[in-house]
């Protein structure tokens, strides 16, 4: 493909309407109906102080600066990106365990960013988590049964007092455990046992949404599909949606319908799994799938390995315009002063191809990987 001229516009409208074009752009077919959940320029900063007794700030640390998406009620959506990307922060930011600096997440047409007290507590039953490490995740000096349990004390309307180790035994059964293990620790479990442990307290309240802050990270690769598989039988029963941040790009591949790309606290591509993974037009995802490991000795003489120079920002201090402009090969001067909106590249509208889906970058263009 001929490249784009540093004339050829990425968009032509004003920013609302690009803005809003592109969320429709990225979002999940027609036939899902309205999204279970909407994220909307979603901005945390931390701020960096100075002084002991007189603290003034002097910065911020730019974590999550602009993102927007959509999740679909039965969709699995994942978000991947290197250490230090947002992705985390996003999870926590969605679970309102930090304050968003700015933002709106819209769950079931309700910001729940402006609740408090008892509304807020009624939402977060149908928003649960599963956290990264299976181990910290749970407190040590509890048995699995008050673990499991403890979401019925907080909503007693879920479960009645009487009826509630029946629910935890049954909780247990669901995530492949032996009921009769309702009475031991957490350090009596295996890394992978444990995870099962987090989504049965993640299912207990029986949530429409669950986000999964990396949680087949610290398993083994066995026990990591026997998670994976168990998180797509159990959205299959309970029409779950599933926010899945990974590292992995083979394990988000398999589980994920759509995927989110972020970059230093902004989304740089989004689009379904397909148009992600073998028609990539975003160079950082490009860069991401080249480095995939693959075990056919052939697709790997044939493949283009591409390196990335230098190390990623200062979060702190971002680049001006793009911010993957320092590391990429397609920089041009325009990169540098004028930030690439997430829209769908000029080349591609109109056009019924998988690489016209949403992009942030000034010289977007397909370029097949050989990856998972």
């Amino acid at each position: 493909m001929a490249e784009l001229s540093k004339t050829d516009e990425a968009v032509d409208a004003p920013a609302e309407v690009i803005e809003e074009k592109a969320l429709e752009a990225f979002a999940a077919p027609v036939e899902r109906g309205e999204p279970i959940l909407q994220v909307r320029n979603l901005v945390k900063h931390f701020p960096l102080t100075k002084g002991i007794l007189m603290k003034r700030q002097i910065g911020a640390v730019k974590a999550v600066d602009g993102v927007s998406f959509d999740l679909y009620q039965g969709e699995t959506l994942g978000i991947v990106g290197e250490s230090g990307c947002g992705k985390s922060t996003v999870a926590k930011l969605l679970m309102l365990l930090e304050t968003a600096t700015s933002g709106e997440v819209f769950y079931k047409g309700q910001d729940i960013t402006k609740l408090s007290g008892r509304a807020l507590k009624a939402v977060r039953r149908n928003i649960q988590m599963v956290f990264q490490d299976p181990y910290t995740s749970l407190n040590p000096r509890m048995t699995v049964g008050d673990i499991i349990g403890e979401p019925f004390e907080i909503h007693p309307e879920v479960a009645p007092k009487g009826d509630r180790r029946r629910k935890v035994q049954e909780l247990l059964d669901v995530v492949g455990l032996n009921p009769e293990y309702i009475n031991r620790y957490p350090h009596q479990f295996s890394g992978g046992q444990r995870q099962r442990i987090g989504i049965a307290r993640g299912l207990a309240l029986n949530p429409e949404i669950i986000i999964c802050d990396e949680p087949v990270s610290a398993l083994d690769v066995s026990v990591q599909a026997q998670v994976i598989n168990l998180m797509e039988k159990l959205q299959d029963e309970f029409n779950l949606s599933y926010i899945f941040i990974a590292h992995d790009l083979s394990i988000v591949r398999h589980i994920s319908d759509r995927v989110g790309v972020m970059y230093l606290g902004k989304m740089a591509e989004i689009g379904t799994d397909t148009q992600i993974y073998d028609h990539p037009t975003h160079p950082y995802t490009q860069a991401l799938l080249s480095a995939v490991p693959v075990p056919d000795p052939e697709v790997r003489e044939q493949r283009e390995r591409i390196i990335l120079t230098g190390d990623v920002p200062s979060p702190a201090n971002p680049p001006s315009g793009c911010r993957f402009r320092t590391r990429c090969w397609k920089a041009e001067d325009r990169c540098a002063t004028e930030e690439p909106l997430l829209a769908i590249p000029t080349r591609f509208k109109g056009k019924d191809t998988p690489a016209a889906h949403v992009s942030a970058c000034h010289f977007a263009e397909e370029k097949a990987i050989l990856a998972v």
